[in-house]
């Protein structure tokens, strides 16, 4: 059965071919771009979003895939930022709750005042929540964390405190709102990159000049209004606009190890709040596997593959030994992964990092050009809103409400059901069944170290705009997250059946295997 053509690329390019005039251009397909084209189409306004290599490539697929209101930002009595996080948390839940599970989260206490400090601690998180809490929180005995941590460290444990959070597949999301913003009428494109800004006599932002990747064509778009949602790439898009500006951003790297589910048996998800430099290390069930991190390095560049440091790497070892009896090495990390944050840059030359803004911040240039910035994965929605509503307040817009509290997420359907793997397409699920039930090869596994199949490939190529290897096993199907070495073995097979699907020759095929294999192999440890 053929799905609908709204998301073909031709169908997507040709209407940039038929419309140079619009509303909003958003730069920036991750988080921040996907939920500004999403609220700015649901409000009425002609919407296009333009994203430089694919969906979520960045920061938004590189998270510890939570949904949370930061118990961190907690402690440093940030109340506002948390109560807007677990808002926003709850609404994910409602819309897309085939990406989003509450997950149950254990803090191990050794010390007494820790057992208490945290009870208190987090009976204010879950009144903070409101209605829209994930379950209260509860202080259990040594005995029943024993039970629910087979891998916890017993010597000194004195109980712990288990809290409830979301959970959630990143990328996915991503994929699924740039959809849901195609179904209600959004133009959105991925391997389309903006060269440069139009400005009007008066030096005013009314358009950009964007090149199609895949075709080398170049289009002039004028717009209303221009968005720079790049996050660590802000800056380029700001010096696109005023080669004197000064850096806004300053990238901080988070990275994470995964490993294999035995490091952390049965349902509950790990976090240790103070580690010895003052981070909070998570350790999160997810597909299967477990996620271990995460690190805050300043950095002072940024790239579209930021590498892990070895320290980080150490750390992350370190502190996850100091706690669990099954201990990690280097050799058991099946993928290690690096994402930036866009940190809203420090006036002073403060180093830590945890003291650098994570709140959203919104910037009007000279030129009109609006830039959001900061914020994270757990807030989108309402960075989106607030963007919006800035362009309105400016005159850009005409006065049009926020939509997005109630719009439904690509593929939301509620399923308590999440054991078998494809639960994560929601209401696609039946269409790739069908897809195999058509041709019965599909079904075929793509590594018996993965449950993915091969229908899955092609759902993501003809409905989910994938366009490279990488497109595919990074953000449709996560296998380069889950087991990178596995990964390298499936290159060749998903290339072959890429070029088929999007009609490519043998060159071309090659030099998918070659660009994706560089890629894979830094995520091997």
């Amino acid at each position: 059965m053929k799905e609908s053509h709204i998301f073909k690329r031709e169908t997507l390019v040709q209407q940039i071919e038929l419309e140079s005039n619009w509303d909003v251009i958003i730069i920036g397909g991750g988080a921040t771009g996907l939920g500004v084209a999403l609220d700015s189409v649901t409000r009425g306004f002609k919407t296009l979003l333009l994203e430089q290599v694919d969906f979520a490539k960045g920061t938004s697929s590189r998270s510890t895939k939570l949904l949370h209101g930061g118990v961190r930002y907690l402690a440093q009595g940030n109340i506002d930022l948390v109560k807007e996080a677990l808002h926003e948390r709850g609404l994910l839940l409602k819309n897309a709750p085939h990406l989003v599970s509450n997950q149950s989260f254990i803090i191990p206490n050794y010390s007494w005042w820790d057992t208490i400090k945290y009870t208190i601690g987090l009976k204010v998180y879950d009144a903070l929540a409101g209605k829209l809490s994930f379950g209260k929180s509860i202080h259990i005995g040594k005995k029943e964390t024993l039970a629910r941590l087979s891998t916890i460290k017993e010597e000194g444990l004195k109980g712990s405190v288990l809290y409830h959070d979301g959970q959630f597949d990143d990328a996915r999301l991503a994929i699924n709102i740039a959809q849901t913003a195609i179904e209600q009428g959004a133009t959105v494109l991925n391997h389309f990159k903006v060269n440069r800004l139009i400005k009007d006599s008066n030096g005013m932002v009314m358009g950009v000049v964007a090149v199609d990747e895949e075709t080398k064509v170049t289009y002039s778009l004028n717009s209303k209004v221009v968005i720079n949602a790049t996050g660590v790439f802000t800056d380029e898009i700001l010096k696109m606009d005023n080669s004197k500006s000064k850096n806004i951003v300053r990238p901080s790297q988070g990275i994470h190890l995964v490993l294999d589910k035995s490091f952390l048996p049965g349902k509950n998800a790990i976090m240790i709040p103070k580690t010895k430099d003052g981070r909070v290390l998570f350790l999160v069930p997810w597909h299967d596997k477990v996620v271990v991190g995460t690190t805050d390095t300043l950095l002072d560049s940024h790239s579209l593959e930021p590498k892990a440091l070895d320290k980080e790497v150490d750390f992350i070892i370190s502190t996850a030994n100091h706690y669990l009896t099954k201990k990690v090495s280097k050799t058991e990390v099946l993928s290690i992964f690096a994402g930036l944050r866009p940190l809203a840059a420090p006036s002073d030359k403060s180093e830590k990092t945890k003291e650098i803004s994570r709140s959203h911040k919104i910037i009007i240039s000279k030129s009109e050009l609006i830039t959001i910035t900061g914020g994270k994965w757990t807030t989108y929605r309402r960075m989106a809103q607030d963007t919006i509503n800035k362009a309105i307040t400016i005159g850009k817009l005409k006065k049009s409400s926020c939509k997005t509290k109630s719009v439904k997420i690509h593929g939301a359907i509620a399923s308590n059901d999440k054991v078998q793997h494809l639960y994560i397409y929601g209401s696609d699920q039946e269409k790739i069944q069908r897809l195999i039930a058509d041709i019965p090869e599909l079904g075929e596994r793509l590594h018996e170290r993965f449950p993915y199949t091969k229908a899955e490939v092609i759902w993501a190529i003809r409905n989910e705009m994938a366009r490279t290897v990488e497109d595919i096993l990074a953000r449709r199907v996560r296998t380069l997250f889950l087991d990178a070495r596995a990964t390298l073995e499936i290159i060749p097979m998903v290339a072959a059946m890429l070029a088929e699907e999007l009609n490519k020759d043998e060159l071309w095929e090659q030099q998918q295997i070659k660009e994706f294999t560089n890629i894979a192999n830094q995520y091997v440890l």
